[in-house]
């Protein structure tokens, strides 16, 4: 088993700041994450030790205001950060993106008191936030959630399920969309809720085919009260906030899912590159030679289209339609990355000791979390054709 770091990527940052933010996270990535990714996965361990690190290290922020803790970054450096992070560790980069989701509702539509208040303890207080939006009945179709938020005076009582919630039962705080009004998305509204109100209990994390050490768990709000300074927002405007924080964390996503086919393809390289069969390196065969070009090309082009949305992002300009359109090219392209890694290594791709079936079983997620690439390919099509007739 090959035991090389990633191969450092040719990157147009911004800054010299950013070069040195990309060469910390790639140290990090390489001296505490990685060494321990196979061996944590396969016992279902969470890393909460890395997230802390990351936390200290001033990597869990990134995008956000340096006044209340973050590290005022433009997307495209803190995607390019995320995409190290996953490349070692996929339960560790997509947490990353997770927190940085959670965020989201706070940083953009909270009052300044409330940013003030508490934002720096979310941003660099070593706190790891959760997004709670699906429901076992509402998943993509998110607006039919039924999660119900009633007011008295000044205090919300929060009452419902929530399902598939990354960081569930292990998350300090967690970002949450409940119904304060009539049906359809003008009738949620968004809130933020400590990890240990009372009423608020975790299920059993799912089994899940892949990312076994990051906790995927329903979340029940029996009863839960929180004052209405923990309103994010105005009252029905949760639904705008959550679409909003779903297109800049698509962009996660897709930082991610390039992360992990960057490291099935550098496993390719090593392997082909010692393997010998007929008298010499199986990577000087043709049709293996081919192989690793095309992947090559699809992880260059799913960079670029990335990117191409963060600066879009970055300079104030829509970049919904492009948001979704990585999401889907990147997650698809790891997944057909992954899978020729396998190929690849033969026999050996198929075995826990490589990590290349790691990355192929956490490859497929990539097409379902945060709107799956059904819903994407409909977010780009209705960019270019308008909605659908009724």
């Amino acid at each position: 088993m090959s035991h090389h770091g990633p191969q450092p990527v040719e990157r147009q940052l911004p800054t010299e700041e950013a070069r040195d933010l990309l060469a910390l996270a790639r140290e990090m990535a390489q001296r505490e994450i990685e060494p321990k990714a196979a061996e944590e996965e396969d016992d279902g361990r969470f890393p909460r030790d890395a997230f802390a690190l990351l936390s200290r290290s001033g990597l869990l922020a990134l995008p956000y205001a340096e006044e209340f803790g973050g590290g005022d970054q433009p997307y495209e450096v803190y995607l390019q950060v995320l995409e190290e992070l996953a490349a070692a560790r996929l339960t560790v980069g997509l947490g990353v993106s997770v927190h940085t989701l959670s965020c989201h509702a706070l940083a953009g539509f909270g009052t300044k008191e409330q940013q003030a208040k508490y934002l720096p303890a979310m941003l660099g207080g070593g706190l790891l936030g959760a997004y709670c939006l699906s429901e076992p009945a509402a998943g993509s179709d998110a607006a039919s959630l039924r999660t119900r938020a009633t007011r008295s005076g000044d205090t919300w009582t929060i009452d419902g399920s929530k399902a598939w919630i990354t960081h569930g039962g292990v998350a300090d705080f967690y970002t949450v969309l409940a119904r304060t009004g009539g049906e359809g998305p003008r009738g949620i509204s968004a809130f933020l809720v400590p990890g240990d109100a009372d009423g608020l209990t975790a299920a059993r994390p799912e089994r899940k085919m892949g990312m076994k050490g990051s906790p995927t768990a329903g979340v029940n709000f029996d009863g839960v009260r929180v004052g209405d300074d923990r309103r994010i927002g105005e009252e029905g405007q949760g639904f705008a906030i959550a679409l909003s924080a779903l297109d800049s964390g698509r962009l996660g996503i897709a930082a991610c899912a390039i992360g992990v086919a960057q490291a099935a393809l550098d496993e390719a390289l090593a392997y082909t590159g010692g393997r010998r069969q007929f008298g010499r390196p199986i990577a000087d065969f043709q049709g293996l030679r081919f192989m690793l070009a095309d992947m090559a090309t699809q992880i260059e082009a799913g960079r670029a289209l990335y990117l191409t949305a963060a600066r879009l992002r970055d300079a104030g300009l829509a970049f919904s339609k492009q948001a979704a359109m990585a999401k889907l090219f990147c997650t698809d392209a790891a997944m057909r990355v992954t899978t020729d890694a396998v190929q690849l290594l033969g026999g050996y791709g198929y075995t826990v000791d490589f990590p290349t079936e790691r990355y192929m079983r956490e490859a497929k997620v990539l097409q379902i979390v945060e709107g799956t690439n059904q819903i994407q390919r409909m977010v780009v099509a209705r960019h270019l054709a308008g909605p659908e007739s009724r």
